[in-house]
């Protein structure tokens, strides 16, 4: 038998280091799935219930093994992969997606599930290409993979059902991924310019995002040696936070306040390795540098004194021989108490684990935080869960979280858990879903039974789109539409074949979630948490403290004063202390 295009592509993708392809069988891409299953094991296909959830599989295995793979049949099939492509996209992962597409003669003529790939994925990826030939599939191939390792943007690889079946062509170029590691660092110009920045300010603060990752030894000697505090970013925080004796917290919108006074007292702050999105954050009368491996992005969130185009890790290790020693630390000390008071408020709303149906989420991510495993995978819903997860998540070292920070989309978590489980067998893997995220893409909850992966789901369950709520609340608006009327979760998960807990009371939050991590299998923890508790950010605007009364005011004009009974009974506390 012929070695067929679809052989190729399995086989490229082997020798690239995909071992896996998430996507849901059918028509056009019928002859893949049965290369794939003629690779004797060597080479899985993951069949998903929905291609979006094969999309952010895909994008969290990418983010912890470095690239990955996911397709989507004609028409319907590959434009479900969007969202999760959007995702990837914008958090730089290295997702290679094959858009199975018609028969190759019925292009342009409004055939049965046609669709323009082109067209449709030009937004979410930054390589885009159709293949009608063997020889051009071979070159596009090897492009896409070649762009998607270097650029980290997804690559699209249209692909017509009748190309599979076809006589494979090794064409003119090379077939395989090639691989090469590189160092980036600026002109020694600029690290000195930067040193003479740093050597000439008194009160310094560095601020880490994810690309930052690589050099945390680089950054935390630097901070030392200049008595700086250290914030980070929501993606920075797990390659930021341990063994930083300097660290004051995050900054943004989840943020806590350590971490936006820290920037706002400073005379220069440092950007590492982050696209930081808010500039509602960024201080406006301070020098700024920024330095980032991509320097398209250098200078585009606040107005930057100094920008470097660099890998953070090479850039502070040109950069540290030229920084002298400072022995003034009051700076520093001042940020480290304050970021100690702000710890102890965190830990006071923990302690507090609320009532019947009405648990603390803020309690239940503190305990899931300590029963963790030290090396634990985090994946966090957007929305309330996100919260939580950003403030009672601690990092070790060894563990890691995966959101959807850049896109915002709902349903993410479970889906990334899956990628996960798969990407790091040997890890646990925690996600925390929001009752409405989970609704989204509950089917493949199938998957996870399918393929027996560990994974804990944790449901913040508020009956509510908690974060939605709270914006409408702020907007001064009566929340309206954000009630959610659930299944009982832990009996859904059941039915799936995985083990469901319902959790009603606060003092079984331990022993469910220790019960659930110590379970050989996957398990659904439901835990039933307070609807009322109140995130909030590091700064409160008047015009917010407006808008929450009126929204309550509006509640009580409407009837529902025991809803704003329950939430001045839950967020006194918050209130005071936001204005402390």
């Amino acid at each position: 038998m012929a070695r067929t295009v679809a052989d190729q592509l399995v086989d490229t993708l082997l020798e690239a280091g995909i071992n896996r392809l998430y996507a849901v069988t059918g028509d056009s891409l019928n002859h893949v799935n049965d290369a794939v299953r003629r690779t004797d094991g060597r080479f899985q296909w993951i069949h998903v219930r929905h291609e979006e959830t094969g999309a952010y599989a895909a994008a969290a295995e990418a983010e912890l093994n470095g690239i990955a793979c996911c397709a989507g049949s004609s028409g319907p099939g590959h434009v479900h992969l969007i969202n999760g492509l959007y995702d990837a996209h914008r958090s730089g992962a290295s997702v290679i997606a094959i858009a199975s597409t018609i028969e190759s003669h019925q292009y342009g003529t409004g055939y049965f599930q046609e669709t323009n790939t082109l067209k449709l994925f030009d937004d979410c990826s930054g390589y885009n290409q159709i293949a009608f030939t063997p020889v051009q599939f071979t070159r596009m191939l090897q492009s896409a993979l070649q762009h998607t390792w270097y650029q980290k943007q997804v690559a699209v690889l249209g692909l017509p059902g009748d190309l599979t079946t076809q006589e494979a062509d090794e064409g003119p170029t090379s077939l395989y991924l090639l691989k090469s590691k590189a160092r980036l660092v600026p002109d020694d110009s600029e690290i000195r310019q930067l040193a003479d920045l740093i050597n000439g300010a008194e009160k310094i603060t560095l601020f880490c995002g994810l690309g930052a990752r690589d050099a945390h030894a680089e950054f935390v000697q630097l901070s030392q040696r200049v008595k700086a505090p250290v914030g980070y970013s929501f993606r920075g925080k797990m390659s930021t936070q341990y063994n930083n004796p300097n660290e004051v917290g995050m900054n943004g919108l989840l943020g806590i306040p350590s971490g936006l006074k820290s920037m706002e007292e400073a005379e220069l702050l440092i950007l590492l390795g982050t696209d930081f999105p808010y500039e509602q954050f960024m201080p406006k009368d301070i020098k700024i540098v920024q330095i980032d491996v991509r320097p398209e992005r250098i200078g585009r969130r606040g107005k930057i004194e100094l920008g470097l185009a660099g890998d953070i890790k090479a850039t502070l290790e040109a950069l540290l021989p030229l920084v002298a020693e400072k022995t003034d630390d009051s700076f520093l000390q001042t940020q480290l108490a304050f970021y100690r008071k702000c710890q102890e408020r965190l830990l006071s709303y923990a302690e507090d684990k609320g009532e019947r149906d009405r648990i603390a989420p803020e309690f239940v991510a503190h305990t899931i935080d300590q029963l963790a495993a030290p090396n634990a995978i985090f994946t966090v819903d957007t929305g309330m869960s996100c919260v939580w997860a950003a403030r009672y998540l601690h990092a070790t070292g060894q563990r890691d979280m995966l959101g959807s920070f850049n896109h915002g989309s709902m349903a993410n978590a479970m889906p990334q858990a899956i990628g996960a489980a798969l990407a790091r067998p040997g890890q646990q893997v925690i996600a925390f879903c929001g009752d409405g995220g989970l609704s989204m893409l509950l089917g493949d909850l199938a998957t996870i039974v399918q393929y027996k992966l560990p994974i804990k789901i944790v449901v913040f369950n508020n009956h509510s789109l908690g974060m939605v709520k709270l914006e409408m609340q702020v907007a001064g608006l009566p929340d309206w539409q954000t009630d959610m009327v659930n299944p009982d979760f832990a009996k859904i998960a059941e039915a799936f074949g995985m083990r469901g807990i319902n959790v009603h009371e606060p003092g079984d939050v331990p022993g469910a979630l220790q019960d659930a991590f110590n379970y050989d299998g996957p398990v659904l923890v439901n835990i039933f948490t307070n609807p009322d508790a109140l995130a909030m950010p590091p700064e409160i605007e008047f015009k917010q403290v407006k808008g929450y009364l009126m929204s309550m005011g509006k509640l009580v004009l409407s009837g529902r004063m025991d809803e704003v009974m329950d939430q001045v009974k839950t967020n006194l506390k918050h209130v005071k202390d936001a204005f402390l």
